[in-house]
């Protein structure tokens, strides 16, 4: 793989862009540019962590909650 290319700038609307060849492309939908003196360098935003895959990584809490219903009065029978 190569690590450097030459590639066109264009213009896209009022914004100045180019493409990205294939062998460089990034592993993300999303990138952050950032301005470095000439240099414009581009690193991918990491992908958040679904929520499954965040439940799953959870430890289980030793404690027990408390009774929020407790004192409470009973509810209502209502027919629809």
């Amino acid at each position: 793989m190569q690590s450097e290319r030459h590639v066109r700038l264009f213009r896209n609307g009022r914004n100045q862009a180019l493409r990205i060849p294939r062998d460089l492309e990034l592993d993300a939908d999303e990138a952050m540019i950032r301005r470095d003196g000439e240099r414009l360098i581009i690193e991918p935003v990491k992908r958040r962590t679904d929520l499954a895959a965040l439940l799953t990584g959870w430890k289980p809490l030793d404690e027990t909650f408390p009774d929020i219903d407790e004192g409470l009065l009973p509810l209502d029978d209502i027919r629809l």
